[in-house]
């Protein structure tokens, strides 16, 4: 059985060593590999992503541990969502799961880890939930207030970017800085417009033809 550690403290000046001896005489006491520890150091648990858990998810895709160990649930996640995600995709790959001071195993033989998985996803379903309707109610409340929700327009002359461009032969940098606009929508713009076809008589259109090289 090969043995990742996974410790967390969410302040800098806070140090895993207490956390670290416990679980490594946990493995040591039941004969296992130690595959390897990941400690983040002044990570909040409510945050899905922190460096050495990346490392140990990405790990645990590659099969190259069998089991997680850490102190608490807590020190794994807060959020009862995310910690759910997690959970659910250490499953997926046949990763073991333990709190060796709750108790907690998602080892198929315990009876009671899938009564668990079961319970922190319907947890997290509700959690998602309360997330969407007060993400919803924010932005009710905002266009109630009249504020402009999304990127705000970028009000210029399109023509005048076709101008400068082929008419004044500047770079697409000098003409953002001339329309105050980034260099991606003076592109766009540029783009938008070539495609464009523009009316030259009643009835006629053209549209703008490269020139050829003689």
């Amino acid at each position: 059985m090969k043995a990742a550690i996974y410790a967390r403290v969410s302040t800098a000046d806070q140090n895993c060593e207490m956390q670290l001896r416990e679980l490594r005489d946990y493995v040591m006491r039941r004969a296992w590999e130690p595959a390897a520890e990941y400690v983040d150091a002044g990570f909040s648990g409510s945050k899905a992503s922190r460096p050495a858990l990346d490392r140990l998810m990405q790990a645990a895709a590659r099969r190259d541990l069998d089991c997680v160990l850490v102190w608490k649930l807590d020190r794994f996640g807060r959020s009862v969502l995310h910690l759910s995600q997690q959970l659910a995709t250490l499953t997926s790959h046949g990763v073991r799961f333990i709190a060796i001071s709750q108790g907690i195993d998602t080892d198929a033989s315990n009876p009671s880890s899938r009564l668990m998985l079961t319970i922190l996803a319907g947890v997290a379903e509700f959690e998602r939930e309360i997330i969407r309707e007060r993400t919803l109610a924010g932005v009710r409340a905002a266009k109630a207030r009249g504020k402009a929700l999304g990127r705000p327009r970028r009000v210029f002359r399109r023509d005048e970017v076709v101008r400068l461009r082929d008419g004044e032969r500047l770079s697409w940098r000098s003409i953002a800085a001339l329309l105050s606009v980034p260099v991606s929508t003076v592109r766009d713009a540029y783009e938008c417009a070539e495609s464009t076809p523009r009316k030259t008589a009643p009835g006629t259109v053209e549209r703008k033809q490269e020139s050829s090289a003689a």
